[in-house]
């Protein structure tokens, strides 16, 4: 009897001593972490740079799994019974959770790294949700090969099983695959990009807010999103209105009648145009409005007012005021804008 109390106190001892060796190591590791993460801050408040903030927030997260997996391994050590077969299965699940936590991180902070440094290292390398991602994907790809290895697997063997298993999951996902090299190819050749106003050949226009994995959306102006797959979008005539810059002409069509002053017609209309230039928000100020005619039509002389906005969507406001303004003028200089007439003959019987 005497010896199995001294059994049981002896495993009491040993779980307790567990216990304790963990919850000693956890708070270890905190007051490490927060004084090395209080010292880090300092450190990085007194730089400009964005380098050491984006790399403290990234390992602020996962440095609680680092704390924690060696508290946990080595009160694990402690315990009674702790056979080698058990140590060894608890020596691979620790060295898949460090493998795991740095694939991690370094998936997360490189994204991060991309997509505030890509702009100013290389300005015409395009970071969009579908490039972060896709780096991502490739380093969380390394560490499964890396974490695979680490536990005897053979990658060869399974590259190969996956290449004859890809064959049948690409037949099976043809659009996704199609929408995933769009995407590639909307990066790459650049025919759109963030913040961009566009218009499809099939009518939807705005603006462009997000290049993903499958599908572009964009914000249309009565602030709804059309989401456009890759696929389409590659495949349609598409009109870019920031391209190769944001500034572009306003057409007016105009008509007059036959009986007015040419000369003084397009004198009072340049007029007309050079004050929406400079008091209509959206306007070009230094451009000097034009006009051109262009044909005798049944019932006028037509022609185009050439006007200019910063904008695509700021032509909608010059317009407006033009046609306002040009209507006031004309009424004032007695030039008539004639309207449709139709003789109608009715012979009588």
């Amino acid at each position: 009897m005497l010896q199995i109390d001294m059994i049981i106190h002896t495993l009491t001892f040993k779980y307790a001593l567990a216990v304790g060796v963990f919850i000693l190591l956890v708070l270890i590791g905190f007051f490490i972490r927060g004084m090395l993460l209080s010292l880090l801050d300092r450190v990085v408040k007194k730089t400009a740079m964005r380098l050491d903030d984006i790399v403290l927030e990234t390992v602020k997260g996962p440095s609680f799994i680092w704390i924690l997996i060696p508290a946990v391994y080595f009160s694990l050590q402690i315990l009674p019974d702790f056979s080698e077969h058990w140590s060894l299965v608890v020596d691979r699940i620790f060295l898949s959770l460090i493998i795991i936590s740095i694939t991690w991180t370094l998936a997360t902070g490189i994204s991060k790294l991309l997509a505030e440094y890509a702009s100013k290292v290389a300005p015409n390398l395009p970071v969009t949700s579908l490039t972060q991602n896709f780096i991502k994907l490739i380093i969380i790809v390394i560490g499964c090969m890396i974490l695979l290895d680490s536990l005897g697997v053979k990658i060869t063997t399974l590259i190969t099983a996956l290449g004859i298993g890809s064959l049948a999951v690409a037949l099976a996902l043809q659009d996704t695959l199609s929408n995933l090299f769009a995407g590639i190819h909307i990066l790459v050749d650049r025919p759109v990009q963030i913040g961009q106003f566009v218009k499809l050949d099939s009518g939807e226009k705005g603006y462009v807010t997000e290049i993903g994995w499958r599908s572009v959306k964009i914000r249309m102006l009565p602030n709804n999103t059309v989401v456009i797959p890759n696929s389409k979008l590659v495949n349609s005539v598409l009109s870019n209105y920031y391209y190769p810059e944001k500034e572009l002409a306003v057409l007016v069509q105009v008509g007059v009648h036959y009986k007015s002053d040419l000369e003084h017609v397009e004198r009072v209309t340049i007029e007309a145009g050079k004050e929406v230039m400079k008091t209509v928000t959206g306007g070009v100020p230094e451009f000097k409005p034009f006009i051109r005619y262009h044909t005798f039509n049944d019932f006028s002389i037509d022609f185009t007012v050439i006007l200019r906005a910063k904008e695509f969507v700021d032509s909608y406001m010059i317009k407006h005021e033009f046609i306002k303004a040009l209507h006031k003028r004309y009424n004032a200089e007695g030039i008539e804008i004639p309207f449709p007439i139709r003789t109608i003959q009715q012979e009588q019987k």
